[in-house]
């Protein structure tokens, strides 16, 4: 699942692309991939050319979504398959993703990358095996590999999410000759799969389900179970719930996980934005 090739424009980045053809410039400089690099578009009167290809100028573009062209117009990053799943920016480059209109990464304060970044540091991945349960745009892989993991199996349930990783740049690549072979990415339905992982196989676990009404078997004392079997004694989970407000839903879902986690065998405390587990 190599990244597609090609730009990927935001509103705010084919306003400036458009702005400096309308001035008249030879060229442009700036991110055609989120802020992960940057790079030279020439401009022509009919057209831009960036990496040897050329691409039509945009038509006015929507806020809050990801563009990319599909070899006749500017479409969004966005696949409807019983749900609209839809790859959305964010001001700090690395994009979110939303299912149905509901965001899946936290990105008001910092990047979903550091956000990422600071939950996986929780579990100390450095030459631990991980497993990803709910691989999503594989931030936290991503982190995992930055941070020196020797394995991670990431599951990915949603085909459309899949789809989404391979036109993101931040997404880690699997076949990326820099992970060394260390991320397995498999589309599989973790609350099964985890039946066919051996007992104490991995050495931490990094929980982010989707919230509660969409995959409520991923809060359920069946799975903690299972994650309590793959993973050794003194191994960490990390379980991302969110804060949902208890006086709307009448739940306290950070609570009802803790204690559903310490019935399957851990020691649980809130933490961050979620659960921090220990295998007894």
């Amino acid at each position: 699942m190599s990244p597609s090739p090609g730009p990927l424009l935001t509103r705010d980045t084919a306003d400036a692309l458009l702005a400096a053809h309308r001035q008249g410039l030879p060229g442009w400089s700036g991110s055609l991939d989120l802020g992960r690099s940057q790079g030279q578009a020439s401009l022509a009167i009919d057209h831009w050319q960036w990496q040897d290809a050329r691409y039509p100028y945009p038509e006015r573009l929507k806020d809050r979504t990801i563009y990319r062209f599909d070899g006749e117009a500017w479409s969004p990053v966005s696949r409807y398959a019983g749900s609209l799943i839809k790859l959305v920016p964010t001001e700090w480059g690395a994009p979110t993703f939303e299912i149905d209109g509901i965001k899946m990464l936290p990105t008001s304060k910092e990047s979903p990358i550091d956000d990422a970044r600071r939950k996986v540091a929780l579990v100390q991945p450095a030459g631990k095996v991980v497993l990803d349960t709910c691989g999503g745009l594989g931030y936290f892989a991503a982190c995992c590999l930055e941070a020196g993991v020797a394995r991670i199996h990431s599951f990915e349930k949603n085909e459309s999410v899949l789809w989404l990783r391979t036109l993101n740049p931040w997404s880690p690549d699997p076949e990326d000759p820099g992970s060394g072979g260390r991320l397995q990415l498999v589309h599989a339905d973790v609350s099964q799969a985890v039946t066919a992982m051996a007992d104490g196989s991995v050495d931490a676990v990094l929980h982010d389900p989707p919230r509660f009404g969409i995959a409520g078997e991923l809060y359920s004392q069946a799975f903690y179970d299972q994650l309590a079997r793959v993973l050794r004694r003194e191994g960490r989970l990390f379980h991302y719930t969110g804060s949902p407000n208890k006086l709307t839903s009448g739940r306290d879902v950070p609570r009802e996980v803790q204690k559903r986690l310490e019935k399957a065998g851990f020691k649980a405390q809130l933490a961050l934005d979620g659960v921090l587990g220990t295998r007894r």
